[in-house]
């Protein structure tokens, strides 16, 4: 079984609603790093040299690879990561090989099996 990496970067508020959506979509979990900060086009404001910026989460996703572009697109639209600036993003990347996943697999081969 192959596997993706999908990272997504949330803000804090739709981290929740996020990881409904990608185990609905049929990702088996998450690591869920807090306090993330980044910026993108636009510097974030700043109020008398305080930063008003919001906190990010990192959300890590170890997905079957037939199942990764469904939840990716799932986490994008409940993210609303294409509506506004600055909500966040997701990316997806290959995975050589990954251990301490038995579990999942054995939950996810019927899953794929159907979906093939």
């Amino acid at each position: 079984m192959h596997f993706k990496l999908i990272i997504a970067f949330v803000d804090d508020a739709k981290t929740d609603k996020v990881m409904a959506a990608a185990r609905e979509a049929g990702a088996t979990g998450a690591t869920v790093i807090s306090n993330a900060r980044g910026e993108g086009l636009e510097r974030t404001k700043t109020f008398l040299g305080l930063s008003l910026e919001t906190q990010r989460d990192v959300l890590l996703f170890l997905v079957e690879e037939h199942l990764s572009r469904h939840i990716l697109e799932k986490i994008g639209d409940v993210g609303g990561f294409d509506k506004d600036i600055g909500t966040g993003i997701a990316i997806q990347i290959d995975v050589e090989d990954a251990v301490g996943v038995a579990h999942q697999v054995e939950k996810l081969v019927s899953v794929v099996e159907d979906e093939l």
